[in-house]
């Protein structure tokens, strides 16, 4: 009989109105009655909850999937970077997905906005991460590290407009590298700009520039250009939009929006329009207003020294002093990088375009503090590698010159030209993949040898282990390459070290 007492109310009362006009002489007719319109009640239901709901299958908004092709490119950009990283001594680690709320309130300024909250689980309000320098403050402080070099893979969410073709999703992947420590002045620092090069040079996108800043000049910028300090990190958020927009479209936002004085506004684009390299930091350093302003000297200072070591490593000419550069995070607390790729100009004597951040970083030497009960402060520095960006420009790359990608790196094909050789094909792969050699075979009792060939070509594998009943009486196999067509016969014994030799030699 059915559950009655699962039913809903309004079936309940198709089914007692239903009952009261059945004529049943005795208890045993009503109840296969009472049974039988029960059933037919849930039949019905069953039924409508069986239709296809009408609704388009895709994606969430900003996110994507990534086919097997873009994943093995991507493969090779993580690769690329995190070995870069390990070369310069860092550790990996891990953090959760989504940390207690309060973690990260108050820490990214206006992007703390575009955080994803959580639902209440079991009495923590959660949000997922935004970024991995503010969960990497937290681990050092929970464990009360003082010193730490390490690297981040990880995915983090911005509730932002995504805007797919410039790269920015609402989900995306991020490579941070830091260096957490008490050291000298400007030497992690550089090591980091140095980081930067090296990893995009190792990309070859194309030409890059990286700009840099210190938040103490930024700060001291507002200050002598008359911007109250309560508006300082509002008005960080709009100058940090002028990668993105026109400076009468920031200017506007600044002076119409947040209440900004026209005549401040006006002193700040006079600054903010000023880039060079170490020439610029010493003519700063004598600017009438900007000299007089103790942070601005000491982010200067520290400019110039910074300016000494990049020589040295030979990334100088790299390198931009760029007073319109102030990265809208709150956390940072003195010098601000960001790299971005520049193309050729369509007309001959005009400056290179930039098409886009690919990567950026800053210190913060506050931000393990304020996770401390005691507020003891650990010096930071770090950068980010902007992933999903840089994937968009080698995709768009390889479509443009036609390049294609192999999405398995299996090097050998065993193979059968007769039927009923399954058990050879098993006992030989079983000995490849013992000896750590990547192979394949086809799923089929008796596939053709046809076939198999072709696989081998559609999917760029390059060798094929042929067994059959003449090899088999024989003791030995035929090794064909299939770029070459060529076969070898060989003995059983010697496949193995064979199949190596080849390879090592390809």
């Amino acid at each position: 009989m059915p559950q009655l007492g699962l039913l809903p109310r309004r079936a309940w009362a198709a089914l007692l109105s239903q009952l009261l006009r059945l004529p049943c002489s005795s208890c045993t007719q009503a109840v296969r009655c009472h049974s039988q319109v029960a059933g037919a009640v849930l039949t019905s239901q069953l039924k409508a909850h069986q239709k296809k709901p009408n609704f388009i299958i895709k994606t969430p908004k900003g996110t994507r999937d990534l086919s097997p092709q873009q994943m093995v490119v991507r493969e090779k950009i993580l690769d690329l970077v995190v070995s870069c990283f390990k070369r310069h001594g860092a550790m990996g680690m891990d953090t959760p997905a989504f940390e207690l709320k309060e973690m990260l309130t108050e820490k990214y300024g206006e992007g703390s906005g575009l955080m994803y909250d959580l639902k209440d689980q079991g009495g923590e309000l959660l949000s997922l991460r935004y970024d991995l320098t503010v969960p990497f403050a937290r681990y050092l402080a929970m464990n009360k590290v003082k010193k730490m070099k390490r690297y981040h893979v990880g995915k983090v969410w911005r509730r932002e407009s995504p805007t797919i073709v410039q790269g920015r999703y609402r989900e995306f992947c991020q490579c941070d590298f830091d260096i957490a420590g008490q050291f000298d002045p400007m030497i992690p620092d550089a090591e980091c700009l140095k980081i930067m090069c090296e990893i995009l040079n190792g990309l070859q996108l194309g030409d890059f520039l990286i700009k840099v800043n210190d938040r103490r000049i930024v700060d001291g910028m507002f200050a002598v250009c008359g911007v109250p300090e309560s508006k300082f990190s509002t008005i960080c958020s709009s100058i940090d939009k002028l990668d993105k927009m026109a400076w009468k479209d920031v200017r506007h936002e600044m002076v119409a929006k947040k209440g900004l004085a026209p005549e401040v506004a006006d002193r700040i684009g006079d600054y903010v329009q000023c880039h060079g390299g170490v020439s610029l930091v010493e003519q700063m350093f004598q600017d009438p207003r900007l000299s007089q302003n103790k942070q601005a000297l000491e982010g200067l200072g520290d400019l110039k020294l910074l300016f000494e070591y990049l020589t040295l490593f030979g990334i100088a000419e790299k390198i931009s002093f760029d007073l319109s550069l102030a990265r809208g995070l709150d956390y940072y607390t003195g010098v601000i990088y960001e790299a971005v790729l520049l193309h050729t100009p369509t007309q001959a004597g005009a400056e290179p375009l930039s098409v886009g951040s690919v990567a950026a970083g800053g210190r913060y030497d506050g931000l393990v503090g304020m996770f401390d009960p005691k507020g003891h402060k650990v010096p930071c520095v770090g950068l980010s590698i902007g992933v999903e960006r840089i994937f968009n420009i080698v995709e768009q790359r390889m479509k443009t010159f036609g390049e294609k990608v192999r999405t398995t790196e299996t090097q050998v094909l065993v193979a059968t030209p007769h039927k009923n050789f399954l058990q050879e094909r098993l006992k030989l792969i079983a000995e490849l993949w013992d000896a750590g050699i990547k192979a394949e075979m086809l799923y089929k009792n008796n596939p053709k040898l046809l076939t198999q060939l072709h696989y081998c070509e559609s999917t760029g594998i390059p060798l094929v282990v042929i067994v059959g009943e003449q090899e088999l009486k024989e003791g030995v196999v035929k090794i064909r390459s299939v770029a070459s067509r060529e076969e070898v016969a060989i003995k059983r014994e010697n496949l193995v070290a064979e199949i190596q030799k080849r390879l090592s030699e390809s």
